[in-house]
């Protein structure tokens, strides 16, 4: 099927609703996905990114019979990455002389990828494409936004900026459209997909799209490469790209444990306790991180002020499931966020300095010294749990007064 978005602009991807796992086994996709495709008719019939190979035959079969294969006249990838350019190995079967527009990046990576040399046409910023009747696509570098080969698309006239991967999320939906679904739940998956793909990368986000604004375009759509189209305000997304992009932070602070025998559970309590205690406005949350979805804790530290991590000490070190969620903490380079750390032992007791440092090493600024607590906590540790997280509320509190990041 295909989803009228202008007079001569369809979507004509694919919707996942069974997905719940991308990137591999990386990403959670609790709402599904969407794999959106487009395509422009003017003079010239232009086809904007495919869907994932296993959809590839249906796609397709679905563009023949709703635009015919014979009147494509050029093919756009604005991401080579294989969620958009699996099916093109099997439209070209067909169509193996149209040419395939993509940046440089986006040409070695995909003859990488299918081992096939294609007639490419490489562009950068600025180029274009003449589709006819007065209208261009544009073209627009969007290096490491978020792989090297990654670009945007903008079609004069109609105002449809195809922004690949930004502003997108993993949000199934048969309405396409950000006016017709539920905005608390596409927001959330927004922010969930900047917090855990778009961070380390604030910093391109904040020029690329300054880079952007400063042309001067007219946007009536956006139309990304997952989930759905804004048309009611797309400057709205645009808004909060720049609000996400600038260490990014609610009044919140979030304690994340994991525990054997519920030792570390109780500090993680006392901690909430303690926190709440000392800022009744404080949005404090607990997770288990061996029982939550990792995707879902990361979105929440993204939000927070400061966090809290607290793990038994097992051989030495700490939980598996504590040490992968901040290994990819890590990764994401937060930035202005306050830390601190806790845990139970046995005997030997490593366990919270191992927590200091690998928090340390995600550009946390560490609150006091963490918290270790003998066995079972008794009421003495659980009252230094308290006090911890007082220390940590006041020191979250002392922030607010700082001046806010300015927005461009």
């Amino acid at each position: 099927m295909k989803v009228r978005i202008t007079d001569t602009v369809d979507w004509v991807g694919y919707v996942d609703w069974e997905l719940r796992s991308f990137h591999g086994k990386e990403y959670s996709t609790h709402r599904g996905t969407s794999y959106n495709a487009y395509v422009v008719r003017e003079e010239k019939t232009v086809l904007i990114d495919t869907v994932w190979a296993p959809y590839d035959q249906g796609f397709v079969e679905n563009l023949d019979r709703e635009v015919g294969l014979a009147n494509l006249d050029a093919v756009v990838m604005n991401h080579s990455e294989v969620d958009h350019s699996g099916a093109l190995p099997e439209l070209l079967r067909r169509i193996p002389n149209v040419p395939v527009y993509c940046t440089e990046a986006g040409a070695r990576i995909l003859k990488g990828l299918y081992h096939e040399d294609w007639n490419f046409v490489t562009v950068k910023t600025g180029d274009s494409l003449d589709v006819g009747n007065g209208k261009k696509l544009v073209f627009v570098e969007m290096k490491m936004l978020h792989w090297p080969d990654s670009m945007a698309s903008y079609l004069t006239g109609d105002a449809v900026l195809f922004s690949n991967d930004a502003f997108g999320q993993h949000y199934a939906s048969a309405s396409h459209f950000d006016d017709a679904v539920d905005d608390a739940e596409l927001m959330a998956e927004a922010l969930k997909y900047y917090a855990n793909i778009l961070t380390p990368f604030s910093p391109l986000v904040v020029n690329k799209i300054r880079e952007v604004l400063a042309l001067g375009l007219p946007i009536a759509r956006i139309a990304p490469s997952h989930g759905v189209i804004w048309r009611k305000d797309p400057t709205r997304i645009v808004g909060k790209y720049l609000e996400w992009a600038q260490d990014y932070r609610e009044h919140q602070a979030t304690v994340l444990y994991d525990t054997m025998w519920d030792g570390t559970r109780r500090l993680a309590d006392r901690i909430a306790e303690g926190l709440r205690a000392e800022d009744p406005t404080l949005v404090v949350k607990l997770f288990n991180v061996s029982k939550t979805d990792k995707n879902d804790v990361i979105s929440e530290v993204f939000k927070s002020e400061a966090i809290l991590a607290g793990s038994p000490t097992i051989n030495r070190g700490i939980s598996t499931a504590m040490a992968a969620i901040l290994e990819e903490i890590e990764g994401l380079r937060f930035k202005g966020k306050k830390a601190a750390a806790f845990g139970t032992y046995g005997w030997s007791g490593e366990g919270v300095a191992k927590l200091n440092g690998l928090l340390a090493k995600a550009g946390f600024a560490l609150v006091g010294e963490g918290l270790k607590a003998l066995w079972n906590p008794d009421d003495a540790a659980q009252a230094k749990a308290v006090a911890l997280g007082r220390e940590v509320a006041k020191a979250v509190r002392g922030d607010a007064g700082a001046a806010e990041p300015e927005h461009p």
